[in-house]
C-alpha cells in the first residue's frame, strides 16, 4: 500500500497520503455507524465519554464535532486500525512492532464544523522517543474547501512550540504570532475518500472550520512504536499491551532518545478534548477570525 518514495516524504516532509486504502464497500459500512452514532446523539444535552458536542447542539438536530475513542464504541473502528494494510504502512514508516496509543472521530459537518488550531500532537502525549504518528482517514472527499488538515513540510524536525496560555496552563493550540513564517507553507492534506494520511508527532498542523456545504469527516489513530512510552506513565498495563498492533511479546525496555518535550501541565482548564482545551485560549482563534471574515 506504500512506496518508498511515499516512505521517503514521510520522513522528508513529516507526513504523506496514501490514496484509497479504504474500497467503496469498506466506506458504506463505515459511514452506516457513523451516521446511527450520531443520530443517538439526539438524547444526549451535554458531552460526555463519547460525544463531544457542537455549539448549537440539539434533540431535534444534533450536533456533533467529535466521536471519542471511536475504537470503543464500535468494533468496526478497531478493525481497521488492526487490518493488514494499515499496519503494514504504519510498520513502514516506525518500525515493525507498533501500538495504538488512542483514536478519535472529527465530524467537520458542512456549514459549521469546528476548526482546529495550529498545534503539535506531541505537546500533547510525549513519550520516551517520537516514532509516533497519526493516521487521518478521510471518510469524504476532501478538498481545500471543506476544512481539510493542513501540515507543515519539515516541522518536525524543528522546535517543539509552546502550547501553553498567559496563565501557565497548557491550552492546546500555538500562538499563531509565533508561526509567522510556518502558517503560510500549510499544505492542505486532499484526496478522495478512503484515502489516509500519516502525520509524524511533531509536525505543525491545524485545519479552518467548514464553511462548504459538504461534510469532511476524519478518523484518526494515534500509533506509536512499541518500545515508546508515555512519560505520563502508564496506569493498565494489561490495556497499554492490548493495544498492541503487531509484533510479540511485552516491550518492558522503553527506548530512550534525545528529543525536546515539555509536558501538558498544569492541565487545561477546559477538559474533554482539543477544542475545550483550545477554548483556553481565545486570542489564539487564528482559524476561527478567519472564518468568520
Amino acid at each position: 500500500m506504500i512506496t518508498q518514495d511515499q516512505v521517503d516524504a514521510y520522513n522528508r516532509d513529516g507526513f504523506v497520503i496514501v490514496p484509497r486504502v479504504m474500497d467503496g464497500a469498506e466506506l458504506s459500512a463505515m459511514r452506516q455507524v457513523i451516521a446511527e452514532i450520531v443520530a443517538g446523539a439526539a438524547s444526549v444535552t451535554e458531552h460526555n465519554d463519547v460525544y463531544d458536542l457542537e455549539p448549537g447542539h440539539s434533540a431535534a438536530e444534533p450536533r456533533v464535532r467529535r466521536i471519542k475513542a471511536p475504537t470503543k464504541v464500535h468494533r468496526m473502528f478497531d478493525d481497521l486500525v488492526r487490518s493488514k494494510k494499515v499496519v503494514d504502512i504504519c510498520k513502514a514508516l516506525i518500525g515493525t512492532d507498533v501500538r495504538m496509543h488512542g483514536s478519535k472521530l472529527n465530524m467537520k459537518s458542512a456549514k459549521y464544523g469546528s476548526p482546529v488550531e495550529w498545534h503539535q500532537d506531541w505537546a500533547f502525549y510525549p513519550h520516551t522517543n517520537d516514532d509516533i504518528l497519526a493516521i487521518g482517514v478521510l471518510l469524504d472527499d476532501t478538498t481545500e474547501e471543506n476544512g481539510p488538515l493542513l501540515c507543515v513540510p519539515g516541522s518536525h524536525k524543528g522546535p517543539v512550540y509552546n502550547h501553553h496560555g498567559a496563565d501557565g496552563r497548557f491550552c492546546g493550540s500555538i500562538d499563531p504570532a509565533d508561526l509567522t513564517n510556518e502558517i503560510p507553507r500549510g499544505v492542505p492534506c486532499v484526496g478522495p475518500a478512503g484515502s489516509m494520511s500519516f502525520h509524524h508527532v511533531r509536525t505543525l498542523h491545524g485545519s479552518a472550520q467548514n464553511v462548504s456545504s459538504r461534510p469532511r469527516n476524519l478518523l484518526l489513530y494515534e500509533v506509536a512504536a512499541a518500545d515508546a512510552w508515555p512519560l505520563a506513565g502508564v496506569k493498565d498495563y494489561e490495556e497499554f499491551e492490548s493495544r498492541r498492533l503487531s509484533g510479540t511479546g511485552p516491550t518492558i525496555v522503553p527506548r530512550m532518545e534525545k528529543v525536546p518535550a515539555r509536558m501538558p501541565l498544569p492541565p487545561a482548564l477546559r477538559q474533554g478534548s482539543i477544542y475545550e482545551n483550545q477554548l483556553s485560549a481565545p486570542e489564539r482563534l487564528s482559524f476561527k477570525r478567519i472564518a468568520a471574515e
